[in-house]
């Protein structure tokens, strides 16, 4: 596979905050745009609450790429399933003297109707959390816990 580039552009608005929009995700037929607003968290000083921040962003991405990921390889694998979600959690520490995101915790879930392919829906879970470009970029621990639910 050949190199990607994925182009993020942020600017201060004003307080603690700004707005993250890419260049690639603007709708060619509206021309609009999928800009994020984006803050420093109100754990820290001078932080805005309900707003996304970069410590969301980073626990999204690595959720986010575990749910791609699992749709990819379930695909691949012929995997009859009705549903995924996946909870998760960034867990922020200071190590060292440096705030780090120094865990994630995963709570992937997905239903299927069949119960002999709990098994098989549980490896590609792993499989996919393996696999995960996010995860395989970063320092951060990951966490799983999964669960595979049967649907009648």
């Amino acid at each position: 596979m050949e190199k990607h580039t994925y182009n993020v552009n942020v600017k201060w608005t004003h307080d603690r905050k700004g707005i993250m929009c890419s260049p690639e995700l603007t709708n060619k037929e509206t021309n609009q745009s999928n800009c994020l607003e984006v803050a420093t968290p109100p754990e820290f000083p001078g932080g805005i609450p309900n707003i996304w921040s970069p410590e969301h962003l980073f626990t999204a991405a690595v959720s986010s790429c575990l749910m791609t990921t699992f749709l990819a390889i379930a695909e691949f694998s012929k995997l009859e399933y009705e549903s995924f979600k996946c909870d998760s959690k960034g867990i922020l520490e200071k190590v060292d003297g440096k705030f780090v995101i120094s865990e994630v915790l995963l709570f992937p879930e997905v239903v299927i109707t069949n119960t002999s392919k709990i098994e098989r829906t549980e490896r590609i879970i792993e499989k996919a959390e393996k696999a995960c470009l996010i995860s395989n970029s970063i320092n951060s621990k990951i966490t799983m816990k999964s669960r595979v639910i049967v649907q009648d």
